[in-house]
């Protein structure tokens, strides 16, 4: 393959852009609800164009689906419903989903009529994933769920959860564990919002008492819930990781909670505008890009410096290799192949380059760097800097950079993934995959 060629595979489709410019054209109109126009948008396949046609999606490759979400922005209107329903649960369900399952939950995903939220670590089990306890008991046509969650993003105005339950104690503990949809507004959820040292709080700890989830809620199958964790868990690191192009969405939050759907499709593109960078209420899931950088460094005058230069090179390094191999894992898959441990190494790189950021972008910020803002209140000594927003979504950058190599399996857990599952490195010795969960040790 020849340069060029290598240039034109990883280019979006010029059709794929002239389709959806069209169509903009035809569709678009500020006066909408967000209801509204998130329903033309989602019907129309341009919500999730990566999704497969029968799951509300174009099948397009991740070039050509990131190209539409920039031509969407580009042109003024609202971009699709964010955060992890369209990022996990939609892909999810469309792969091991019912006809139903899919009829039901991807469309209102794509259409952003409800929120999501995952529901997997919990304070016993963080890295020790399949050691989860909580427990789902069937009770008729419906499952019983106890136990707690924790570090659940977005909780607070999630309508469903992605739930992971023990529906079976006595085999071993990859075995009985279920993938359930919970409905987060039902009796017997609660949920405690965390506030981190960002200011913000994304994280929340979830107890569920006796709350209750109808049997064709469970996706996949009774007990086969760690084979459709582990495709959840494939498309987060997919797409969290380098090149990926992370869960941020629009400035409209999904679901009925946060009470976006009713409003004015045309005022929360103006309010994205008009806050600019680092401004955005939800969470930051993405390292700040070298393009902001490269202005922040220059209007510092910081672009000379060869450390800075070298570092904003990196970075740019960094998040091209990851969408190239993006694509590789794409076009190997649509193929029939697989590039085994490539989702996990995506993930690995995404925590360099949230590092890389947080380093880069201090070093860029100096002592303006310090003047973090936790609640809109205390900006005042942010106000009189020409490049507050910019210094803003930095500052944020470098105090968020720690989690991302936690969350989504942590550093460590990817290594070990790559090392046991891709070089076939042997295991520590243990009888998880042999003993009854019942009878393994539990944590403290």
């Amino acid at each position: 393959m020849t340069k060029t060629d290598e240039v034109q595979e990883n280019s979006p489709s010029g059709d794929v852009v002239e389709e959806i410019r069209r169509w903009l054209k035809e569709n678009w109109d500020p006066d909408l609800t967000v209801a509204e126009w998130w329903e033309r948008l989602g019907l129309a396949g341009w919500s999730a164009p990566s999704l497969p046609t029968h799951a509300y999606g174009r099948e397009l490759s991740r070039t050509d689906a990131n190209a539409v979400a920039r031509e969407i922005a580009a042109f003024g209107a609202l971009g699709a419903p964010g955060g992890l329903g369209l990022l996990l649960a939609a892909p999810t369900i469309a792969t091991h989903g019912t006809r139903d399952q899919i009829d039901h939950y991807v469309r209102d995903i794509v259409t952003g009529q409800a929120g999501w939220c995952q529901l997997f670590s919990e304070p016993g089990a963080g890295s020790d994933l399949a050691g989860l306890s909580t427990r789902a008991f069937l009770d008729g046509e419906e499952w019983v769920i106890n136990g707690q969650k924790v570090w659940t993003s977005l909780g607070q105005v999630a309508d469903l959860g992605m739930l992971l339950a023990r529906t079976d104690p006595e085999v071993p503990k990859h075995q009985g564990i279920s993938w359930m949809v919970l409905d987060m507004r039902q009796p017997g959820v609660e949920v405690r919002p965390l506030t981190e040292m960002t200011g913000n709080a994304m994280f929340n700890e979830v107890f569920i008492t006796d709350a209750r989830v109808p049997v064709a809620d469970v996706i996949g199958g009774v007990n086969n819930g760690w084979a459709v964790a582990n495709s959840t868990l494939a498309f987060e690191r997919a797409g969290l990781g380098s090149g990926g192009g992370g869960a941020a969405g629009s400035a409209a939050t999904p679901g009925t909670i946060a009470g976006h759907l009713g409003r004015r499709a045309g005022d929360f593109v103006l309010a994205r505008r008009r806050a600019g960078p680092g401004s955005d209420e939800g969470p930051i899931l993405q390292p700040v890009g070298p393009q902001m950088l490269v202005a922040l460094a220059r209007e510092r005058g910081r672009d000379q410096d060869p450390v800075i230069r070298q570092g904003l090179a990196k970075l740019y390094i960094l998040g091209e290799l990851g969408r190239f191999n993006t694509e590789r894992l794409r076009a190997a898959r649509s193929a029939g192949r697989d590039i085994p441990g490539l989702p996990n190494i995506a993930k690995l790189s995404m925590s360099e380059m949230m590092r890389l950021s947080r380093d880069v972008g201090m070093a860029i910020a100096g002592s303006a760097g310090m003047l973090h803002a936790y609640r809109p209140e205390d900006r005042g000594p942010l106000e009189g800097l020409p490049d507050a927003d910019m210094i803003e979504a930095v500052t944020g950058i470098a105090l968020y950079a720690q989690a991302p190599p936690i969350y989504g399996g942590t550093d460590q857990i990817q290594k070990n993934i790559i090392g046991e599952r891709v070089l076939g490195l042997p295991k520590e010795p243990n009888n998880d995959r042999t003993a009854k969960f019942s009878e393994l040790p539990k944590n403290g």
